[in-house]
């Protein structure tokens, strides 16, 4: 099994802080396998509300989860949003005797109930798929490849890998959106998600997408902002600055997974990956998340404007401004829109992210840096 160090240190500090968390992600991202590190399925303080069982011990919520002393888990805690005023209560008691963690899928009414029942009690730390630092960096064209899902990245061969994100589409648009309350035709969500795969990193026009799918712009935002919202999609927000030039305000849209991105492309193979013309936006992509992960950063934008100055991702941490352009090529240079956006933005430090192998200096607090030394960095 693959060791995720990282996201389980993030899980127990936030236990260490917080009377509940909440790990929040999409299905097969591995949230149940990485719980029962932490608490055996087989314990009582486990609760899987898939399993007839654990429903039967909770016909009774209160005479099954107040006596409990230690961590409960209470895995796809979305089944049952009856449970959070519960919780609420539970985690109010002094002295604490029980802390929770929950898992479930980032559905908008999941939220919008945990976020009213337990505000100031609740921690939410999301998950995706495996981390770049979780399978090494010399299996960093396979994880591009495959993307991030636990049973794609392990599958036997390219093909098998394939299949099984096919399926995982499939699955997750005609049972587990429905399951999350979403009417949406499936069939209509399918087709937006491919559009939107063929728009991976560029910034949003709904209004070109509300035409291509022939529905109204409202239509395709409520379509993009729930996709949002169940991970599937990432919405990398614009950032303004003060400054006499005309900004872009609109949102970059990516596929979140690498793996369901090339999917969605048609795309099977290595071979196939390197002829097809998003390739460099498919890396990107891969690049941003991967980034997004390591750095764990305070906030997160992309800046633009309409004079082709442009910056990839504008990362706020611990006071500091960091920029980052991404390259796929062998020697990324400095460019005028590097410059630009240095001064503009004020940066601290710019790092231009390649795939290649070693650091260097591009200019004054500028450095071309490849990706498997940020990733290798974790959490900071």
């Amino acid at each position: 099994m693959i060791q995720r160090k990282v996201d389980l240190a993030l899980i127990q500090r936030a236990l260490k802080r917080s009377r509940v968390v909440a790990l929040l992600g999409p299905r097969q991202c591995g949230k149940t396998t990485l719980a029962r590190q932490i608490v055996p399925y087989d314990s009582l303080n486990y609760f899987d509300l898939e399993d007839p069982r654990s429903l039967a011990r909770l016909s009774e919520p209160d005479l099954a989860l107040r006596p409990l002393k230690g961590l409960v888990v209470i895995d796809e805690i979305q089944r049952r949003p009856d449970l959070f005023p519960l919780l609420r209560v539970l985690a109010d008691r002094k002295p604490l005797p029980a802390r929770f963690l929950i898992l479930g899928s980032a559905a908008p009414d999941l939220l919008k109930q945990s976020s009213e029942s337990l505000a100031g009690r609740m921690e939410t730390v999301p998950l995706e798929g495996l981390r770049l630092a979780d399978v090494g960096v010399r299996a960093q064209m396979k994880h591009w490849l495959r993307g991030g899902f636990p049973l794609s990245y392990t599958a036997r061969t390219e093909a098998d890998s394939f299949v099984w994100r096919r399926q995982f589409l499939q699955t997750f648009l005609e049972r587990d959106m429905p399951q999350l309350g979403v009417q949406i035709p499936a069939v209509a969500l399918n087709r937006f998600w491919s559009m939107v795969a063929h728009y991976h990193g560029q910034t949003w026009n709904g209004a070109e997408l509300a035409r291509a799918l022939a529905v109204s712009e409202p239509t395709v935002r409520r379509y993009l902002d729930l996709m949002t919202n169940v991970f599937m999609v990432r919405q990398l927000q614009p950032w303004y600055e003060n400054l006499g030039k005309r900004q872009v305000k609109s949102p970059k849209v990516y596929v979140r997974d690498s793996g369901l991105l090339h999917t969605l492309l048609g795309v099977r193979n290595q071979r196939e990956l390197e002829g097809h013309p998003k390739v460099g936006a498919s890396w990107e992509g891969y690049a941003v998340e991967e980034v997004i992960k390591a750095w764990a950063p305070e906030e997160a934008y992309y800046w633009a404007t309409h004079n082709d100055a442009e910056l990839d991702l504008l990362l706020f941490k611990n006071g500091r401004r960091i920029g980052m352009e991404f390259k796929r090529m062998d020697a990324p240079v400095l460019t005028r829109s590097m410059r630009i956006a240095t001064a503009d933005l004020k940066l601290d430090a710019l790092r231009v992210i390649y795939p290649g192998g070693k650091s260097y200096p591009l200019a004054e607090n500028v450095e071309a840096v490849p990706l498997a030394s940020i990733v290798d960095e974790g959490p900071r």
